[in-house]
């Protein structure tokens, strides 16, 4: 037996491919070797810009005498959890079960040979401490246990997925709900939940460490644009305010870490994800048109910025995530010495840029470097002074010179599809048509190359487009698409819209009991088929799903997308009602469900529609749905194909205001039309 990652399309696997442990990928070959042996399985999963991934793989993985142990003992499967999902999703909870404490990565799993696990652990030491064993200590003591005590090891299994068959949305009472059933009360106490457990000092939710809770956002915006709640906006102003101000995002280069391991936003993890700065990204625009701060419209072109300048291949897609190590060291590329920003500045220079950004305080970087925080006052309503101009831009090439952090470059459609919702909503709201272009581009890409016979696949690197793709793919892209129709109307991306609906309806709904499950019908058979419905790092693709399909029928009068959503809704709701933190997706998609979104359809020459679509969007209006559709343009459904202008005057504009199929007389006024949206004169 060999080491079998070389092949491999994930840059984590590829990073392990030279370690002397014999590495399998998940897959049938790896699961008969254990069958075949009587071995059990070591499930390590991971991902490449994981820190203590790198910790453990230097420790234990690269050691040729604890390789040779785990070759003895174990079939060894590295799994990368950004391409596999699934398989994450399940030995994290199967975790939660067995220890009864989170999980994280490295999350190191020791299963039978048909997948059930029985022990099971995250980062393990090379030798004991931190009151963990060592690593060589723990496989022997693991090995032992399958060998002496397999009846109890069977028994605990049977248990396990007993315990898995029992995980379906639900209630206390067992009934399922009805639509009739649907209230605010649900959203009212998750924003209860929000406004108890909110930080009024640094923003966001919780202590040290502190993630961003997107979606919790979103829901904050949205209920201050529904009823006017200021402490929402409050909540939601200073997170985005606190994190744009901290060590959190990069105040060189644009873009936010993953999460900050104190509860000011000062020292992050560094890596760098996708899946945040879509979302991140988007909220910072919708924040910007509810506040008209400067500090989120300027912190939005400079992610936007390190998103075209590092993120965005040659071909189109995005890049999944960079690296928190450079040079072996967390952190390394990021963080500063005075004497080293002394050699770069003039004095004068240096005194401006010491101030503003801290290093005039104490280190706060493992007490001997500077992370940069934007440490004045006046940072949160205005640009950097001028006088910082030319020393950021010498800072940042002296940057660009130091040992880059490791990129992952494989393309996941559903984080692709964040960062085109965040790039197509930035782009409208900020009047910047490369950011939408680059929006585009990742479509394509995805369209051209991971979209085959009416399916997705789920990952792309070196050529090679392969998996399954996964409810997130699915759902996330409906929810790009409809963003994107907003920023630059396309019937193309409409019928696209619709085919990846219909192939979600069809390879992922519960026809019976209602909701989307992760994997799709033909998927391989894994220990359980989750139904997910908690916001984790990314949001539900079950709230999303919802959102969107109820979206995409609004937009094509398709009564299937409407009832899928309710049901997905109706599924949930119990569990939403009973506990209702965590559901920040499915709070936003019933939220819609109470109030449908208003549709404004605009009508008239390309360029005329296209200027009062601009115009409307740079309004708080996250429950309107915006549509510059230029006259001429065929195969519309009915419920879009409105009159256009007066074809004779290039500046006409006919714009329809519709609440599902009401609509009120066309409006030929710019000025009437933004009061009536904003007064929701069609609800």
């Amino acid at each position: 037996m060999t080491n079998k990652l070389a092949q491999s399309t994930s840059p984590y696997l590829q990073q392990h491919a030279d370690n002397p442990v014999h590495w399998q990928e998940w897959g049938p070959e790896a699961l008969q070797l254990s069958r075949q042996s009587g071995k059990p399985i070591l499930l390590s999963v991971g991902y490449s810009a994981c820190h203590w991934c790198h910790v453990m793989a230097h420790e234990s993985f690269e050691d040729e005498g604890i390789a040779a142990v785990m070759n003895e003992l174990f079939i060894n499967i590295k799994v990368d959890r950004e391409e596999r999902p699934d398989i994450d999703q399940i030995y994290q909870t199967a975790h939660q079960m067995l220890t009864q404490q989170t999980g994280g990565w490295p999350l190191t799993m020791f299963l039978a040979p048909d997948g059930t696990p029985f022990f099971s652990g995250t980062y393990f030491p090379k030798a004991s401490r931190y009151g963990l064993p060592g690593f060589t200590e723990l496989l022997e003591r693991v090995a032992a246990i399958w060998k002496e005590r397999r009846a109890e090891v069977e028994a605990q299994g049977e248990q396990v997925r007993l315990a898995f068959s029992r995980m379906q949305p639900g209630n206390r009472s067992g009934r399922p709900a009805h639509a009739s059933d649907f209230d605010a009360q649900p959203i009212m106490e998750a924003m209860a939940n929000l406004r108890d457990t909110f930080d009024a000092e640094s923003g966001g939710w919780g202590a040290a460490p502190k993630f961003p809770h997107p979606t919790d956002i979103e829901l904050c915006l949205r209920r201050y644009a529904h009823d006017g709640d200021g402490q929402a906006l409050g909540m939601a102003d200073l997170t985005l305010e606190k994190m744009a101000l901290g060590g959190v995002y990069d105040q060189l280069g644009g873009g936010f870490c993953r999460y900050s391991t104190d509860a000011t936003w000062t020292i992050p993890h560094f890596e760098k994800m996708l899946y945040d700065n879509g979302p991140l990204l988007f909220l910072l625009a919708d924040a910007y048109t509810a506040t008209r701060k400067p500090l989120f419209a300027r912190v939005a072109a400079e992610t936007a910025g390190w998103v075209l300048r590092e993120m965005q291949s040659p071909e189109g897609g995005y890049f999944s995530s960079l690296d928190a190590d450079s040079e072996g060291v967390e952190g390394k590329f990021y963080v500063w010495d005075r004497e080293e920003l002394q050699s770069i500045l003039t004095p004068d220079e240096f005194a401006a840029f010491a101030h503003y950004y801290g290093l005039d305080a104490a280190p706060n970087f493992e007490d001997k470097h500077w992370n940069l925080v934007v440490a004045q006052a006046s940072g949160a309503d205005e640009t950097p002074p001028d006088a910082l101009v030319a020393a950021r831009a010498k800072v940042f090439a002296a940057r660009e010179k130091r040992v880059r952090p490791g990129r992952d470059e494989k393309i996941l459609v559903s984080w692709n599809a964040l960062m085109i919702r965040g790039m197509a909503r930035a782009g409208r709201v900020l009047g910047r048509p490369e950011w939408i272009a680059s929006a585009r581009r990742s479509l394509e890409f995805i369209r051209s190359t991971m979209w085959k016979d009416a399916r997705l696949f789920a990952t792309y690197k070196d050529g090679r487009a392969h998996l399954n793709a996964y409810l997130d793919d699915y759902a996330f892209l409906i929810e790009a698409l409809i963003e994107l129709l907003q920023a630059d109307f396309s019937i193309d991306d409409l019928n696209f819209a619709e085919e990846v609906a219909d192939a979600l309806l069809d390879q992922f709904e519960d026809a019976d009991a209602g909701g989307f499950y992760f994997t799709g019908r033909d998927h391989e058979r894994l220990l359980h088929r989750p139904k997910p419905g908690h916001d984790n790092a990314t949001p539900s693709g079950n709230g999303v799903a919802a959102f969107a399909l109820q979206r995409l029928a609004a937009l094509t009068g398709e009564e299937r997308y409407r009832l899928a959503s309710e049901r997905t809704l109706e599924v949930f709701y119990p569990s939403i009602r009973d506990y209702p933190a965590g559901f920040g997706s499915l709070m936003v998609a019933l939220e819609e469900s109470l109030s449908p979104p208003t549709t404004v359809v605009l009508r008239g020459a390309r360029a005329a529609a296209g200027s009062w679509a601009q115009s409307l969007s740079r309004e708080h209006l996250p429950s309107t749905l915006v549509l510059g559709i230029p006259a001429g343009v065929p195969g519309l459904p009915p419920i879009l194909d409105k009159p256009a202008g007066d074809p004779s005057d290039e500046s006409s504009v006919n714009a329809w205001v519709c609440q599902g199929v009401t609509c009120l007389l066309p409006i030929a006024d710019l000025e009437t039309l933004r009061t009536t949206c904003k007064t929701g004169a069609a609800r």
